[in-house]
């Protein structure tokens, strides 16, 4: 980028991450909604944002490769272009159940491209001792695309249609692509990138996974849980927003904590693993006034860790941060494609309840595989 200074590349991440993300939680907040028009169940919601995470799965370790070839801030536009394509597309042609699976599959690539330029851009510009928090900054993007999605519900949704949300964020997505800094200091220069993984990264990779399965239902299912429960569709959208904020404040304060530490960033997010993973069972209380508690705990412990997970795995691999987590990426994408089909699957065939407590015991895993995967990494640099 033209400026290397902290703040203009966090700004850059922060515009492609909100941008790239908006499609699938946009979905999620105005899934009761949608669900009304198109006619599909709950399961069918996990299936369409499954084809999401799956699309960014697929692309995850292609577009960390490709941002060590050419620049973080060329894979950015495409990544902004896709996601504004995608968003106006579900606003235009999205009549029909399939045809929106369709288009989210399409503009799942964009998630990839735009979270792994970020990353690069963060950690080639931003001096290591305020990685975490900027870091932390860029990941808060995605509560906060969780929170404008809330909003959209009582604001958008419930008073002109639910498509012009779509039609809001494509605007607000093209615009970020002429908001991005100009051409980078210097050509992408030849890294070398390893072309197949540690295992102790897969390992990583699995934690991250079991963790990302469990916690992605949040954003996705929470606000028609909470109208299942009894409360109306606009304090539900208010309970999504709620949640988003504490997501949103929990990663800025996360990474500025981890760049106090000298180490043990991945103990960190073990233990934001561990106690999200309670805040999931408290979902089950036989209250509905349990459910921002759980909310807030989910978001705010349970999902909260990936901008961490970023920074200790490219410290750790510091030679080519793109494609690193460009590994560990795809275990948070498959999470998010895996959690919310099959959360919506057992919702269908059993219950909220028995889904809460499952992901809920996937988390608590998800935080036991992330201490061994750090003992390997720890084994194998020492």
């Amino acid at each position: 980028m033209r400026s290397s200074t902290p703040l203009r590349a966090g700004t850059a991440a922060v515009i492609t991450t909100v941008a790239t993300v908006c499609p699938v939680f946009l979905v999620g907040g105005l899934s009761v909604q949608i669900e009304h028009e198109l006619r599909f169940s709950t399961s069918g919601l996990g299936l369409a944002v499954a084809a999401y995470f799956t699309a960014s799965a697929l692309a995850s370790f292609s577009s960390g490769l490709l941002v060590e070839r050419v620049g973080s801030r060329f894979v950015g536009r495409i990544a902004i272009g896709l996601a504004a394509g995608s968003l106006a597309m579900i606003a235009i042609a999205a009549h029909s159940y399939w045809s929106l699976v369709l288009l989210m599959a399409i503009a799942g690539p964009a998630n990839s491209l735009g979270q792994l330029s970020s990353n690069a851009l963060l950690a080639r510009k931003v001096p290591a001792r305020r990685q975490g928090l900027m870091f932390g900054v860029k990941q808060a993007a995605i509560p906060l695309s969780t929170t404008l999605a809330g909003l959209a519900v009582p604001v958008i949704a419930l008073t002109v249609g639910w498509r012009w949300g779509f039609v809001a964020a494509a605007v607000l997505a093209a615009l970020a692509w002429f908001v991005l800094p100009g051409p980078e200091d210097a050509a992408p220069r030849p890294r070398p990138v390893a072309r197949r993984p540690q295992a102790a990264l897969v390992v990583v990779t699995i934690a991250a996974a079991l963790g990302a399965t469990a916690a992605n239902p949040i954003g996705s299912f929470i606000a028609d849980y909470a109208v299942h429960q009894g409360m109306s569709e606009s304090a539900a959208g208010l309970n999504l927003t709620l949640g988003g904020f504490a997501g949103l404040t929990a990663r800025v304060g996360v990474g500025w904590l981890a760049d106090r530490r000298d180490g043990g960033r991945l103990t960190m997010v073990s233990i934001m693993l561990g106690v999200g993973a309670a805040g999931l069972a408290l979902l089950n209380a036989p209250t509905v006034w349990a459910i921002p508690i759980g909310t807030v705990a989910g978001f705010a412990l349970g999902w909260a860790w990936p901008g961490l997970l970023n920074f200790a795995v490219t410290l750790k691999f510091a030679e080519a941060p793109a494609a690193a987590t460009g590994v560990t990426q795809i275990g948070v994408y498959l999470g998010g494609a895996l959690g919310p089909l099959a959360f919506g699957a057992m919702v269908d065939g059993w219950s909220y309840a028995t889904a809460w407590w499952i992901m809920a015991i996937l988390m608590a895993a998800g935080a036991v595989t992330m201490v061994w995967g750090r003992r390997m990494l720890l084994r194998a640099t020492s």
